[in-house]
């Protein structure tokens, strides 16, 4: 059995390195270009049909990036190369729309804004997208998985993404929505705006997974402004990027879009950690690294299913993968649904990254009408207190939080015209959720 297994790894190691010299494998097969009669009379398939039926099958993947930061997520993606996903910018802004590379641009609601922007106003966003609704309808026509990615809490992102998040769900395309919230320096209006664009995203999408940037302080904390929004950029786009190349990109354990569809639809809110590591217990250095990730801090063992892509050098073997895998099952619920990828990236010599994104999941940094629940009895309240109470910065955030009620209050005469005014014009079939102006 010993000598099987070596000519197994001897075979394959002649297969790479003649790959690698662009020649054949080592052990010739038949050709498979034969008449095409001859192919159908015995059942086989030539290369070319072959080909066809796998065009057929091939997932439409489009990913759109709703506002500044959707749009600054696009062009990362453009940059960085992303396998077999259609890339759309939308924007209300047709200064910051010029600069991004992406396959399709659309400049939302021209007549409503005149492409300056939408003023830091969700309201003027979302009516930006819905007089855009056509376009939009035609840059995710026959898309299978479709991306809505945005920063929440200012004018265009906020409003556009249930509107772009409502059109993919409409046309029967798996839909997830992921979105950063805002950092607390960034104010308590686009704070209480983000919390309503959520409230709306995850009426409209399959999963919507959160990036709270106030949890990448912990490791950006030091960083300029401009560099802790590319941070969160970067966050954004790996994700994106991760999911979508699980499906896409030919790996040593592949994904297919059932696979994730079984997992993504109707998955909930969702929260996402990131890892990577070149030590040399890789494998499990990056895994402890994602489960350690500041923006997962959540118990994953409540989780009701999780989605895991390993990626790692030419070095990386199936052993390091299932490891990382196997400690994910050791964390989580038993019951709860695992599927995992893994690919080979040759710019990862001796390093392994892993993305674990974690369904159903309550965490009181999750903004929207189950806040409440998400911390269900006294030990996760005593949890949420200790949070707040890490360092002066935390305990800023509070007092900040104290604030942000009592202006609701006081603005809420304002809000309650606003959606009577709503309810007047409003046939665009999202709830009606207050933002704040």
């Amino acid at each position: 059995m010993d000598s099987i297994v070596q000519e197994a790894i001897d075979d394959a190691e002649e297969t790479d390195e003649s790959a690698e010299q662009g020649g054949q494998p080592a052990s010739g097969g038949r050709s498979s270009g034969g008449s095409s009669g001859a192919g159908n009379a015995s059942g086989r398939m030539t290369d070319e049909e072959l080909m066809d039926v796998l065009e057929e099958l091939q997932t439409n993947i489009t990913v759109v990036g709703c506002g500044g930061a959707g749009s600054n997520t696009v062009n990362r993606m453009s940059k960085e190369g992303i396998h077999g996903a259609k890339l759309v910018a939308a924007n209300t802004d047709v200064q910051h729309l010029v600069e991004i590379d992406a396959d399709t641009k659309i400049l939302m609601g021209e007549q409503k804004t005149k492409g300056r922007g939408a003023g830091s106003l969700p309201q003027v966003g979302e009516e930006a997208a819905l007089e855009s609704q056509d376009e939009i309808a035609e840059s995710i026509e026959g898309s299978d998985m479709v991306f809505v990615t945005a920063g929440l809490g200012g004018g265009t992102g906020t409003g556009s993404a249930p509107v772009v998040a409502k059109a993919a769900r409409e046309i029967g395309a798996l839909t997830i929505s992921i979105v950063t919230t805002p950092f607390t320096a960034e104010g308590e209006v686009r704070r209480t705006n983000a919390e309503a664009g959520l409230e709306r995203l995850r009426d409209v999408s399959d999963t919507v997974i959160v990036v709270p940037n106030d949890r990448l302080l912990d490791t950006v904390g030091k960083l300029p402004v401009r560099q802790a929004f590319k941070v969160s950029d970067e966050v954004l786009m790996r994700s994106v990027k991760g999911i979508t190349e699980l499906i896409t990109k030919p790996g040593l354990v592949n994904l297919d879009f059932a696979d994730v569809r079984t997992v993504m639809e109707k998955g909930g809110v969702a929260m996402i950690g990131l890892g990577e590591s070149d030590s040399q217990s890789k494998a499990q250095d990056s895994v402890q690294s994602a489960l350690r990730s500041p923006l997962l801090d959540i118990d994953i063992g409540e989780a009701k299913s999780a989605l895991v892509n390993v990626t790692g050098g030419p070095d990386m073997s199936i052993e390091e993968a299932e490891g990382v895998v196997e400690q994910i099952y050791d964390r989580i619920d038993p019951d709860a649904r695992i599927i995992w990828g893994t690919s080979v990236d040759d710019d990862l010599d001796g390093t392994m990254r892993t993305m674990v994104v974690v369904t159903g999941v309550e965490s009181p940094q999750i903004y929207g009408r189950n806040d409440e629940d998400a911390v269900p009895n006294d030990a996760g309240k005593a949890q949420q207190q200790g949070a707040r109470e890490m360092g002066g910065q935390s305990q800023q955030r509070q007092n900040q939080q104290n604030t942000q009620q009592n202006q609701g209050r006081r603005a809420g005469d304002r809000q309650t015209q606003q959606a009577q005014q709503r309810d007047q014009n409003d046939d665009d079939g999202l709830d009606d959720i207050d933002y704040v102006e």
